[in-house]
Order: structure tokens, then C-alpha cells, then sequence
């Protein structure tokens, strides 16, 4: 074990095929001190919510906490962009002592006001946990005054992870539910749960279904609109690509609408298949040309894909990969989008991760790939010079660690503008890899530099 590994935190790190079952912590509280590279319960609930293009979202709290998570998603709009707009109360040292609920409803009178949204957010953070400022008080005061869901979003950060922001951001957004006439809603129609449209991939989806003659209700958060969620539950199917983000919200429309939702994933050659050949098999009963519909979008993608990614295989074949996801279900799809590649995973961590998707990482991985819940700097750091690898994928967390090693990167978090999801994603991917793996600039790194040259990194000596 890494001399970089706590001794706390040994139990959420396991190497696989040693024979060994694999037993590794997770959803554990982030041990104090260690800088995990997780965000708190209000980073999770906003990044979840934040798309809502049409939605006014005011943070109640320090200005920090606005300024944090100000813009953090590259999620595109079609329409409207108050979403862009980072609001704050702004909360003061006075106003931690005599409460904030005043300052709150003077925020929400004159935003409602200024910017006309069809519904509003209302995030708590840390701080209001803290003093008691009555929030559902507040919101259901002004949602009576101003005729427009005015939510609470319960996310004080205290209150655990990243993974209970998004279960607060589930409850807010059921609160719309069922509020918006469904009588013009057809048979062959879904949901898209977890997609946040960065870049734009919302768009590269939906074009696909119109393609299968399939009707999309509500983008579910990504270019979202507050009246399709307020119908959401009129549609057939739920597709929840990020399971972390949204299953919660999809299990709240099956037990109160008898809505199905399966698990479907954009990313890659062999999951994006795989995802429109279920829901196709799910429609076929209503649309028996459905199935002959996908069979031909997919060799039509396919045709024009294979070519371009056997062209930087040639370069690709053999070099190793480090990953650190938030959602773990996204590692599943890497590891097989990297394969086409010809790249070989052996570190790959996430925040989020439950012992069942370990358990799958597991088996779907290479013998000795490194799999890490709630990593810190200083262990990726670590992994990352064990491994010797040439490509780090991350966040905008993880990209100093990249480049201070000397290792190229890839951004596959939410702040990224490159389209990577569908068929048209995985050139891209293939695209980006391809250039940062493949850069001269890490010849000049002296880690990389003393590979090249065959010098022993430990001792110096060639």
C-alpha cells in the first residue's frame, strides 16, 4: 500500500485480480483533513438543478458559495439563460447573529420581479443550517405572492456528500411534478434523467430518438424548462443516464406514477448501441418498425465512426489511463470507450461510487487497476507516478495534478465544452485524447522525458 494512503483510509482502496473479494468502503464521511476531491451537499444539489435554463436560483448564503459554483456546468440553452446568472443573498456577520430571512425575501421579490422566471430555487447552505433562518417559511410566503413555485433546495453542506445534494435537488425539482396538462403526450415518449446537456450532447440525444420516432417530454435538467418537468410524468419511460444525479427522481416517479426507467448511457461506441436497442426492445409492442428504425441509425453512425477511430488506434495502442470520475456509472463506459482506443485503464477512482458499482468496475476492469472511493491529491498524485501513465481524466479538481505531473488530460466533468456523448462524442473523444496523449510538449517533461530515454526515474541511471 502507497505510503500516500492514510492509514484511515486503507479500506477504500483495492487493486483487483489478486484473487481477493472486493471489499471497499464507500459512501463514508470524507476524513477531515485529507482535501478530498468530493464537493459538499449544496455542490451536488446545484450542479444538478443549475440547467433549469427558465428558473431564477438564488443561493442563500455566503457570497463564496455562489462564487464557487458560478457557472459550473458547460450546460448549454436553447432559450432562456437566466441560469447563467449566479444570485446571492450574501449573508454578512449581521446577519448571522439576527438571521437572514428578511434579506432572503427582499432577494426574492425583487429577482421575481426583475427577471419574470417560471420558478425559482432556493438553495441553504452551511451557514443557514447554522443560524435557523426558516427557508420553506419563506419560500412558501413568496410562491403565494408572486403565483410561481418558489423551491426550497435543503443542501447545507454539513449534511454529508455530494450524493445528498442531489437527493435534495430530486425532492425540489417533484415538487413540479404533475403540475402542467399531459393529455397531448404520446405513447412513444421518454424522460432524459441526467443528462446536463454540456456542450450541448442534450441536442446530439434527442436527434437520435426523432430518428426512432420517439417524443421527448422534459430534458431532465440539461436545456430544461420548469413547465416540461411539470409534465414529466405523463411520459412512458425514464432514461437516467447519471444514476447518482437522478435516480432518486426516477424512483419517485415510478412509486407515485408508475413510470419505468431503465439506466442507459451515452458515452462510448458500445453502451450508446446498447442504450437505443433497450428503449427500442421497450417500444416495440406500440412501434414493431422501432427495431429496424435503431438497427439502421446505428449502422449509419457506425460506418462513418469505425474508420475514424482505427485511424488514432495506431497512436493510441498500448498507452495507460488514469480516470476520476464523480458518478462511478461513467467509469463503466470509459473503460470500454478506452478500449476502442486501444488504452489500458489502471487507475480509476470516483466520488461517489456504492459497493455495487466497485463490485462491476471490478470485474469489467484489467487485473491490477487501482479502483479508489473519495481519493485525495495526494493519492491520485501517487497512483498516477506508479502507473507511469500517459492520460489523466478528470475535473477541473484534477487537472493541476495532470499537469504538474506531467501527464496529459482530459476533461470529462461537468465544466467541459466539448461535446462527448453519442456516436458524434466519441470522435470527439477519440479527437481529444489523441491530442493530448500525443503532445511533443511532454517530451520535454523530465518524468516523461527520462522514460523516453530509458533513465531509471528512481536512481538516474540510464
Amino acid at each position: 500500500m502507497s505510503k500516500a494512503i492514510l492509514e484511515e483510509r486503507k479500506d477504500q482502496v483495492h487493486r483487483t485480480g489478486h484473487g481477493n473479494p472486493v471489499e471497499i468502503a464507500c459512501n463514508k464521511e470524507s476524513l477531515a483533513g485529507a482535501v478530498s476531491q468530493r464537493a459538499c451537499v449544496f455542490c451536488g444539489s446545484r450542479v444538478v438543478l443549475y440547467p433549469i435554463a427558465d428558473a431564477l436560483h438564488l443561493v442563500h448564503g455566503p457570497i463564496g458559495c455562489a462564487v464557487y459554483t458560478w457557472d459550473i456546468r458547460g450546460a448549454l440553452s436553447s432559450g432562456p439563460e437566466l441560469h447563467r446568472l449566479s444570485f446571492s443573498t450574501d449573508l454578512q456577520e449581521l446577519d448571522v447573529v439576527f438571521g437572514g430571512e428578511e434579506k432572503l425575501t427582499a432577494a426574492l421579490d425583487e429577482l421575481i420581479d426583475r427577471h419574470k422566471p417560471k420558478a425559482a430555487f432556493v438553495y441553504s447552505t452551511c451557514i443557514v443550517g447554522i443560524i435557523g433562518d426558516d427557508l420553506e417559511a419563506v419560500c412558501k410566503e413568496m410562491s403565494l405572492k408572486k403565483k410561481i413555485p418558489v423551491l426550497p433546495v435543503m443542501s447545507e453542506g454539513f449534511k454529508g456528500n455530494k450524493r445528498a445534494g442531489y437527493l435534495a435537488a430530486c425532492k425540489a425539482m417533484f415538487q413540479l411534478v404533475g403540475t402542467q396538462d399531459i393529455s397531448d403526450v404520446p405513447k412513444l415518449s421518454v424522460n432524459i434523467l441526467g443528462d446536463f446537456n454540456l456542450a450541448g450532447e442534450i441536442w446530439i440525444i434527442r436527434k437520435y430518438f426523432e430518428r426512432m420516432g420517439i417524443t421527448v417530454v422534459a430534458n431532465i435538467t440539461g436545456d430544461g424548462r420548469v413547465e416540461d418537468i411539470g409534465r414529466c410524468h405523463g411520459a412512458s419511460l425514464n432514461l437516467v443516464q447519471c444514476s447518482g444525479a437522478t435516480l432518486d427522481l426516477a424512483k419517485m416517479l415510478q412509486e407515485n406514477y408508475g413510470t419505468p426507467f431503465i439506466r442507459v448511457s451515452y458515452i462510448g461506441i458500445e453502451d450508446m448501441a446498447d442504450s437505443l436497442y433497450q428503449i427500442s426492445d421497450f417500444f416495440k409492442e406500440i412501434d414493431p418498425t422501432i427495431v429496424e428504425k435503431t438497427e439502421t441509425l446505428v449502422r449509419e453512425e457506425l460506418s462513418t465512426l469505425m474508420p475514424e477511430i482505427a485511424r488514432y488506434r495506431k497512436d493510441l495502442e498500448g498507452k495507460k489511463v488514469a480516470m476520476y470520475v464523480g458518478g462511478s456509472f461513467k467509469a463503466f463506459s470509459l473503460i470500454k470507450a478506452f478500449r476502442h482506443l486501444g488504452m489500458k485503464v489502471v487507475v480509476c477512482g470516483s466520488q461517489t461510487g456504492t459497493k455495487e458499482d466497485y463490485n462491476e468496475l471490478a470485474e469489467i476492469a484489467d487485473p491490477d487497476t487501482i479502483l479508489v472511493d473519495d481519493a485525495n491529491p495526494l493519492e491520485l498524485a501517487e497512483f498516477i507516478k506508479e502507473k507511469n501513465v500517459d492520460l489523466f481524466v478528470g475535473g477541473v479538481k484534477e487537472r493541476p495534478i495532470a499537469y504538474k505531473l506531467g501527464v496529459g488530460f482530459c476533461d470529462h466533468n461537468h465544466e467541459r465544452k466539448e461535446a462527448l456523448g453519442g456516436f458524434e462524442g466519441m470522435l470527439n473523444f477519440a479527437k481529444e485524447v489523441h491530442s493530448s496523449v500525443m503532445s511533443p510538449v511532454w517530451n520535454f517533461v523530465p518524468r516523461r522525458a527520462n522514460r523516453n530515454k530509458g533513465v531509471n526515474k528512481e536512481t538516474g541511471n540510464v
